[in-house]
């Protein structure tokens, strides 16, 4: 048995008897860094720092105050808050008490968060601050279940009349109230999390989903035990290792990172703050940081468009820089792949050399300047946007898994990460491909269902433990996986082609500097047709050098000259494509998609049948007159 199986097959119970033993291993060393906001709007955030027996002070607190309110192993505890040191503190103690954390996105409206809350039998709301709260009270009266509220940021957060007594607390009230049950029972966290068994529930996630109720998966303590020794065993982080820690944590992919943060003991810096990232990442210089194919897209077209605006000039040597990234990117990778080396042709190098000073060394420099790699995962990042930054030397690892199997089944393997694959799976995964092409899954990261539907269960977990992922991929001989598109999101033309719209969006998105979101059309029309939002910052900055300073985005996007424009990178687009592929007609959105109008998930992947809805009438009249066979 090699020293990877032993580590995974010897894995503990729990993460939490994880976080204990590395509090014991290095107390002193720093586990988190998080910002505390300055007084004045204009001035730098001040970072602070916790070390493992700081942080464990908090976590034992928090754990042993839940217990002392009387919540019992596997009861739920709703966590109702954006990314933050608090939720992670929080998320342990849940751990650290037996219980069982029920993950909601701050952005979630009332009624949904109440669904969740009613759904899962949660007994507690940790919730960040007063407008979380008032979700909660406003539905009050279908929560029976729900016997506290304990608020982390307590402006304005009191309790208010026809409240029961006791109903609402801080953070620091029950962080109070544990460290007098721990005075009182000092075994209180250590007998809890001794008594945990791995397939005792951890987390219950509810899936975003594309229509309908959101669906609970119930993720036992084992799943995140194997996915921090499974992650680490990879060699990908390490215990020198700097990560910045953005993502919704109430995502199965932000929590799965905190998971073999703790198994290695590196640090992690914090905060949630999406229009922060730019402003904090010279000052936390992390070595890795994952992400979602989104902000790689809005920072290449941030790029783009700040040499666009250096003049034509900065603007060629960009594009030109661009094709030298990406050439470079191909030949080292498919080198690595045949000799174990990723060398590149003299004159290459020299190219890229000369590319590098003008281009890229400022790119690496605004990531902060010591990134070694970045993971991303979610959805499908276009492999054109991925060969760019592998050749300016931001190497970004795809991976993919879904909230059913805790996030993570693939990861591409440090050097020899192939851009366009989601890599290998994670040791002890097991995967087939189905005679329909489907991606199926088997592991010690599969749910145990999805809570209180055994139908829907029964639907995608098979009797002997296959998964039914929805993707569809393929296999390379040496076992990389390839996810060409969701199984049900594959379009059927009228005259019988099956086309992957995802794959045609990514391709758009590598082509299109200012294209925000794409959809494209086509299930049982004669040719595919395109919804385009543009990015805002992007298109008005484009509009300003082109007569249309001081517009509207609106006005922008109306105009004939920007859909002319956009016009221009469909056209390149199609020229890549098989003729049932390409773009017939596209109509420009007056707005972008955004999770507010529920147009995209809070991971940012698009919700097709909610904007095939929103703009059936775009959708109509680029079909109208058409003859449809």
């Amino acid at each position: 048995m090699s020293d990877t199986q032993t580590m995974i097959e010897n894995r503990p119970p729990s993460v939490a008897t994880l976080f204990i033993d590395r509090v014991a291993a290095t107390p002193d060393a720093e586990a988190y860094r998080y910002p505390v906001p300055a007084a004045d709007s204009r001035g730098a955030d001040e970072w602070k720092s916790l070390s493992w027996a700081q942080a464990a002070e908090r976590v034992y607190a928090i754990g042993a105050g839940l217990i002392s309110l009387g919540v019992q192993p596997e009861e739920r505890i709703a966590l109702a808050a954006s990314t933050r040191v608090e939720w992670i503190l929080v998320d342990l103690g849940v751990m650290c008490a037996g219980a069982a954390t029920t993950t909601i996105y701050p952005s979630t409206n009332a009624e949904e968060s109440a669904f969740i809350l009613s759904d899962s039998e949660s007994r507690v709301l940790i919730a960040e601050d007063a407008g979380q709260l008032a979700k909660a009270r406003e539905r009050r009266a279908e929560l029976p279940n729900l016997a506290h509220v304990v608020v982390i940021d307590a402006e304005g957060a009191g309790p208010a009349e026809g409240d029961p007594e006791g109903w609402v607390l801080t953070l620091a009230d029950l962080e109070a109230r544990g460290a007098e049950h721990l005075a009182k029972n000092p075994a209180a966290i250590t007998e809890r999390v001794d008594a945990i068994t791995p397939e005792q529930l951890a987390t219950l996630i509810y899936t975003s989903g594309t229509t309908g109720r959101p669906k609970g998966v119930r993720l036992p303590h084992d799943n995140w035990s194997y996915m921090a020794k499974a992650t680490v065993s990879t060699g990908l982080i390490t215990e020198d290792d700097v990560q910045y820690l953005w993502l919704p944590l109430a995502h199965v992919f932000g929590k799965v990172l905190t998971s073999g943060q703790i198994e290695v003991g590196h640090v992690t810096a914090v905060d949630g703050r999406v229009d922060k990232i730019i402003e904090n990442l010279p000052v936390v210089q992390p070595t890795y940081m994952a992400a979602v194919p989104r902000i790689f897209e809005k920072v290449y077209n941030g790029v783009a468009a700040k040499a666009r605006a250096g003049g034509g000039a900065k603007y060629k040597i960009f594009q030109w820089a661009a094709e030298v990234a990406r050439e470079y990117a191909k030949v080292s990778q498919d080198n690595f792949r045949r000799t174990g080396t990723a060398s590149v042709p003299f004159a290459l190098g020299a190219k890229h050399k000369v590319a590098d000073a003008l281009v890229f060394a400022k790119i690496r420099e605004a990531f902060g300047g010591r990134l070694r790699a970045c993971v991303s995962g979610s959805a499908a990042l276009a492999p054109d946007i991925g060969f760019f930054f592998a050749g300016a030397g931001i190497h970004i690892l795809e991976g993919y898994g879904l909230t059913e199997t805790s996030a993570a089944s693939f990861v591409n393997p440090g050097e020899a990460y192939r851009t366009g694959t989601v890599g290998k799976p994670l040791p002890g995964t097991e995967v087939r491909i189905a005679d329909d092409g489907e991606i199926m899954l088997r592991g010690p990261g599969l749910m145990q269902g999805y809570q209180g539907l055994p139908e829907k269960t029964a639907e995608v977990l098979e009797a002997d433990g296959w998964f039914h992922t929805g993707d569809i991929g393929e296999l390379s001989v040496d076992g990389y996986l390839r996810i060409t598109d969701r199984k049900k999101d594959l379009i059927k033309t009228s005259s019988g082609k099956y086309i992957a719209p995802a794959e045609v969006e990514g391709q758009f998105k590598a082509v299109c500097p200012f294209v925000s979101n794409i959809l494209v059309h086509g299930a049982d029309r004669n040719f595919c047709s395109a919804l385009i939002a543009l990015d805002e910052p992007t298109i008005l900055a484009w509009a300003a050098e082109n007569g249309m300073e001081g517009k509207s985005y609106a006005d922008v996007v109306a105009s004939s000259r920007t859909v002319e424009l956009i016009d221009g990178y469909v056209k390149t687009l199609n020229e890549g494509l098989q003729r049932w592929q390409t773009i017939k007609k596209f109509r420009l959105l007056p707005r972008d998609l955004d999770i507010e109008h529920g147009e995209v998930t809070p991971s940012l992947k698009l919700k097709r049948p909610v904007v095939e809805r929103a703009y059936k009438n775009l959708i109509e009249d680029m079909y109208a007159g058409s003859r449809e066979a």
